[in-house]
């Protein structure tokens, strides 16, 4: 049985590295009967690889296109250079992208044996040094997050805000998300007793537990589509720049929401503090060189206030 399973991924990834084959020469490879290769082909078939046979001069055997994507063989060469690829979609690719690459490679990661981690590691070394728009994210914390959230562990870390202020949590992991610039960690904090949005550029010193725990019902679909209507505060402002300009800026699910106006454009920003939210409109601002203008409202007095405590800590230090 071994033996036969050992041909019959052989023949797969015959299959895999030509176009088409002629019964004969997988017969030859295989060092078998064109009877056997026939046999062996019904099992791919059986397992979901949709092989396909033509007669004729011009016919033979080939892997062609499945409803569903099944399992792929990877030599050595082709394993360290999709983790390779991998690796730069998860830390510089798009939103979506960025996610799906992270999925695919916690996948790859846990098959891989050591002696083509150590190349990969290589790999990666080698090309840290290749431009990228979004902050600099460790890629062993992004995997060791996504493992937590697949084995429903528990992982606590210390997280600092834009203040510097720093505290402990304990979350549950549930989801990873690109948004913008940044990539989240979206999970169930156990001391807040709620769900948090953590910035994973602000977190330090993970740690993985053993500790399992049981999935709650997820949060509200706005809450993945729209951070800053879960945020409790949220305030309009309009800054002198270009929506364009702005784009980059601003998380994917409410890019939509920017407003073109004559001075540049206006939309909705939040955090989980007022403090918070003040720094974060000055850093874009900064970063932007460009003016930013509180629009009246429920909200406007206390995002002043935090923004006029920011400037009395600067005069202060000053």
């Amino acid at each position: 049985m071994a033996d036969t399973t050992q041909r019959v991924l052989r023949l797969l990834g015959l299959l895999e590295a030509r176009t088409t084959w002629q019964a004969h020469e997988l017969a030859t490879r295989l060092e078998v009967t064109e009877r056997t290769v026939r046999r062996d082909v019904t099992r791919l078939r059986q397992l979901g690889y949709p092989v396909e046979a033509a007669r004729g001069l011009d016919g033979g055997y080939r892997l062609g296109a499945g409803r569903r994507l099944p399992p792929l063989l990877l030599d050595d060469d082709e394993a360290v250079a999709l983790a390779a690829c991998l690796r730069m979609g998860a830390l510089s690719g798009t939103d979506e992208v960025g996610e799906a690459a992270l999925r695919a490679l916690t996948k790859l990661d846990q098959l891989l044996p050591p002696r083509l981690h150590s190349l990969v590691a290589a790999v990666d070394g080698a090309t840290r040094a290749l431009p990228h728009s979004r902050p600099a994210v460790d890629l062993r914390l992004l995997q060791r997050l996504a493992t937590a959230q697949r084995d429903h562990t528990l992982v606590r870390f210390d997280y600092r805000k834009p203040t510097g202020e720093a505290s402990s949590r304990e979350v549950e992991p549930v989801r990873l998300m690109t948004q913008g610039e940044h990539w989240y960690l979206q999970g169930f904090d156990r001391v807040r007793d709620d769900w948090r949005v953590f910035r994973l550029d602000r977190v330090a010193n993970l740690r993985s537990t053993t500790w399992q725990f049981a999935a709650r019902e997820t949060p509200p679909l706005g809450f993945r589509r729209d951070l800053a209507s879960r945020y409790p505060c949220r305030v309009r402002v309009e800054m002198g720049v270009d929506v364009e300009d702005v784009t980059a800026r601003v998380p994917a699910p409410y890019r939509s929401n920017l407003e073109p106006t004559a001075h540049g454009c206006r939309f909705l920003v939040g955090a989980p503090d007022w403090d918070d939210l003040a720094w974060h409109v000055l850093w874009v601002s900064r970063d932007l060189k460009a003016p930013v203008t509180v629009l009246d409202g429920a909200d406007a007095d206390p995002f002043r206030e935090a923004m006029a405590r920011i400037a009395d800590h600067a005069r202060g230090a000053g």
